[in-house]
């Protein structure tokens, strides 16, 4: 019984030598895929924004107005032998006309602003105080101050403000040169009234065009923006000012993901100039300008798509006075090159009136130097107004009816114009051209009758940009090849 006892215990310990004198085995590897390298190489830590907010959030104010409305309402007159139990009474009294009296109302409106300096001024957008009677200040620590205009510049939509205060808390300047798209950004307000609220988002766009504003180059965020938080600064990570929030792009009145902030450096020197004179002085060229598309460059004989095409010249302007032509397109201004009509609007705004603008331009396929002084934006600029247009008939083979203007259509139009589109086919269609256009010129050439407009469309053939009046307003229009 022991024999087979014996046999086993020394086959265990054989087995246990031999594990002995082998080399002991590595577990192998995790499998690792691409992509889980790449997802983990990819996270990257978010931004805390606390001691951002901590230092400088002391520095952003809350601004309330209020402003006396005046209007005129209709008191409810008396009508003998009416009674208030009468079925008539209330219509009466809500519909009948009566004598008009004066009525008066406050108004009450929110925003906000910052601290760029430790005596009191404030920087915050221009339509936050337009018309306000009264300004107050309310700071994070709850003081509050009666604040005074300095000066509002509408164009820029920049207020300076000044409360009578020591040692307060400033926030720190930064340049909005450097921003770069992509880069985090942190807004502090008061929207809807909730006041130092915090947001926070990237840089969408740097430059940025709107309507009515091609002045201001404006930053475009997808920083949660709404109603309050106008005038309220927009800092990057090191904590500095680079914008102040002054507008969103909205179809709801409330905030869409898209929001854009006044570059600081644009702001500090409105506020300088209006620190010193209590207004802006702007330079002013006296055109009316659109931007240069591929096809506008391909009429015009350019090779690239750059700079600002001349729609209107205005009489007695400086660029009239400079004898720039509708057609011409300025490439440089004092040799810099502009990349769009807003680059031009921006350097001449810029320029102080009475400075010499030298102008590189492309007229019928020619370089030439131009030299303007320019003028004074606010003592010299003024708005033409639209009139309504006349309509007759005339063939064209390309889609255009049209026919000629008589001396007193084109005094009731207030037009330099002589043909005027009736109906649209065809590729004038398709290119965006309407009925009530007054055609004004073919890329340069002027025009002054039907038969002027077919030779010169047979001379230069679908490489036209047709120069129309519409609605009072100058815009040229390539026509479309097929």
């Amino acid at each position: 019984m022991r024999k087979p006892v014996l046999t086993i215990v020394l086959l265990v310990i054989l087995l246990a030598l031999d594990s002995c004198g082998k080399k002991p085995q590595q577990a192998p590897p995790p499998v690792t895929t691409s992509g889980a390298v790449g997802a983990a190489s990819a996270v990257v830590a978010l931004p805390n924004f606390t001691a951002l907010v901590k230092k400088e959030g002391p520095a952003v104010v809350n601004i309330s107005t209020t402003q006396t409305i005046r209007r005129e309402h209709i008191p409810f007159p008396a009508f003998p032998g009416t009674k208030q139990d009468d079925p008539f009474y209330e219509f009466f009294r809500r519909f009948a006309p009566g004598e008009m009296l004066p009525h008066e109302f406050r108004s009450q409106s929110l925003g906000s602003g910052f601290i760029i300096s430790q005596d009191g001024y404030i920087l915050t957008n221009a339509h936050v105080v337009e018309k306000a009677d009264e300004v107050t200040v309310r700071l994070t620590d709850k003081r509050e101050f009666k604040a005074k205009v300095i000066g509002a510049d509408k164009r820029s939509d920049i207020a300076l403000l000044k409360i009578s205060a020591k040692d307060l808390p400033v926030v720190s300047i930064g340049d909005a040169s450097k921003l770069e798209v992509g880069e985090w950004v942190v807004a502090i307000g008061s929207p809807f009234g909730f006041t130092n609220s915090v947001s926070q988002g990237i840089v969408s766009a740097m430059g940025r065009s709107l309507p009515g504003e091609n002045t201001t180059p404006f930053i475009q965020t997808d920083v949660p923006i709404n109603p309050g938080n106008s005038g309220g600064p927009l800092f990057n990570l090191n904590g500095e000012v680079i914008g102040i929030n002054s507008q969103i792009y909205s179809r709801s009145g409330g905030y869409m993901g898209l929001s854009f902030a006044i570059p600081i450096d644009l702001a500090i020197k409105v506020k300088n100039e209006l620190l010193k004179h209590g207004t802006v002085k702007r330079g002013w060229l006296g055109v009316t300008i659109q931007d240069v598309s591929p096809e506008h460059a391909r009429s015009f004989g350019l090779t690239k798509a750059s700079g600002a095409l001349i729609t209107t010249v205005g009489k007695d302007t400086p660029a009239a006075r400079a004898s720039l032509e509708i057609g011409d397109i300025i490439l440089k201004l004092n040799g810099k090159e502009l990349t769009d009509a807003g680059d031009l609007a921006r350097a001449v705004a810029d320029a102080a009136p009475g400075s010499i603008a030298r102008l590189s331009i492309w007229r019928r396929g020619v370089a030439k130097e131009v030299v303007a002084t320019l003028g004074d934006a606010d003592a010299d600029l003024t708005t033409p107004k639209p009139r309504p247009m006349d309509k007759g008939m005339a063939p064209d083979k390309i889609g255009l009816t049209m026919h000629e203007l008589n001396p007193d259509e084109r005094q009731m139009l207030r037009t330099d114009g002589y043909v005027v589109v009736d109906a649209v086919d065809g590729i004038a269609a398709e290119s965006g051209i309407q009925p009530g256009d007054i055609i004004i010129a073919i890329n340069s050439q002027r025009i002054s009758s039907i038969k002027q407009f077919r030779t010169v469309m047979a001379d230069v053939g679908m490489r036209a940009a047709l120069l129309v009046q519409r609605e009072g307003n100058m815009i040229f229009i390539p026509l479309i090849s097929k």
